[in-house]
């Protein structure tokens, strides 16, 4: 199973981090060269592996770390998102509902990426949390996972209990999902409530 971060700003180091604290490979892109921010990657560790935007894209799963407004240009990558799982972390925040047609701002992405599952997920802490070790005073850190694919779903919560965290799924994006979304200019009820689920 391959594993490749979109967008290496704030949150995708901070996902990058996640992965290297468990000594996990995982490629990261942006559309620049990979050249220009492989000293980034080398300072998280050895399992943070720069790559192309078209290298990047061969993984099974991808983290969407990308500002909302730039989805569709990773989109283009390929021609099909087929047998690709999707984890949208983007944020739609002042983006006017008009403009993504009333939807979800998850549905509205998971039409530029044809064919790929998509689950919303790790996008409700702000980078600097999310950033931490999510182990917290012998809890885990959760992370709320929402999606219409099930068998996705699943697959993303035990990709998010293998980086350490607490992963609880809030079912559809028009049902729970709405709860991770902004809407214009109104946060999800979960955006920033930084939980820690003790077992």
């Amino acid at each position: 199973m391959g594993y490749a971060i979109i967008g290496f700003g704030n949150i995708g180091r901070a996902l990058a981090k996640a992965f290297a604290r468990k000594g996990i490979d995982v490629s990261v892109a942006t559309t620049r060269d990979p050249e220009s921010f492989a000293a980034d990657a080398a300072a998280i560790g050895p399992t943070v592996i720069p790559k192309t935007l078209a290298d990047a894209v061969k993984a099974d799963i991808i983290f969407l770390a990308v500002r909302f407004e730039s989805h569709p240009e990773v989109a283009k990558a390929l021609a099909t998102w087929q047998g690709k799982t999707i984890i949208d972390v983007t944020n739609a925040y002042g983006v006017p509902p008009e403009k993504l047609g009333g939807q979800p701002s998850s549905k509205f992405v998971a039409q530029a990426f044809s064919g790929a599952r998509l689950v919303k997920g790790f996008n409700h802490l702000i980078a600097a949390t999310l950033d931490q070790d999510p182990a917290v005073h012998g809890g885990r850190r959760v992370v709320f996972l929402a999606s219409d694919d099930d068998a996705a779903a699943a697959e993303i919560g035990a990709l998010a209990e293998n980086l350490g965290f607490s992963p609880i799924k809030l079912g559809g994006l028009s049902e729970g999902g709405l709860l991770v979304q902004a809407r214009g200019n109104s946060w999800g009820q979960l955006i920033f409530k930084d939980l820690v689920k003790f077992d």
